[in-house]
């Protein structure tokens, strides 16, 4: 399982989107410093009493070098300090979250109808037509497609499963993986275009 893990670097940063303090206050001690979360909707309606933000129409969200987008995004904090994170989307769209990485040239997409992340237990999971893909130097490496992906930050390993809603043909999971070497000569190559 953790031979994709690198494709669900994405799924991890997804977690810190979702999340936008990244699990219990008491918990950010020795860490390094955040970056900013700036979230644009057309409305925002938090309820102090029940500790949720619930931002709708036009979602962007926006931490360091990610970028998530959809119709809705509801946060909401447990007593211990968790939080937990749905991004949805409405129509044929889906929610769909970037990160980039210019130091590696490298940009992980990830697709769904339905984004939810799990403070307590770590977990982020895509539902419905999920597709995660890794581009190195704007081509695609590697992909996992399914009806759900889920990444276990705290294992680091994934799932992924079938069914009707999968984005593969055939209700099955797809998943394409490109040599760790071949994946390192295209940085190498880019790097080198990109110094001239």
């Amino acid at each position: 399982m953790k031979k994709h893990a690198t494709v669900f670097s994405l799924l991890a940063a997804c977690a810190a989107l979702l999340a936008a303090a990244g699990g219990p206050a008491s918990a950010q001690t020795a860490q390094p410093e955040e970056p900013d979360t700036l979230i644009l909707s057309d409305s925002l309606n938090y309820d102090d009493s029940a500790k949720v933000s619930t931002f709708t129409g036009n979602v962007i969200m926006t931490r360091g070098a990610m970028t998530l987008h959809s119709d809705k995004l509801v946060v909401r904090e447990d007593a211990q300090g968790f939080q937990y994170g749905t991004a949805t989307v409405s129509g044929n769209k889906l929610v769909h979250v970037r990160q980039e990485d210019p130091e590696r040239f490298e940009v992980i997409e990830a697709k769904g109808r339905r984004g939810e992340y799990n403070g307590k237990d770590e977990t982020i999971e895509m539902i419905g037509q999920a597709t995660v893909t890794r581009f190195i130097c704007g081509k695609p490496f590697d992909t996992i497609s399914g009806a759900r992906v889920i990444y276990k930050q705290k294992s680091d390993t994934y799932e992924a499963y079938g069914g009707k809603e999968s984005a593969a043909a055939g209700g099955r999971v797809r998943s394409v993986a490109q040599p760790r070497a071949k994946i390192d000569a295209a940085i190498e190559q880019c790097r080198k275009a990109s110094s001239r």
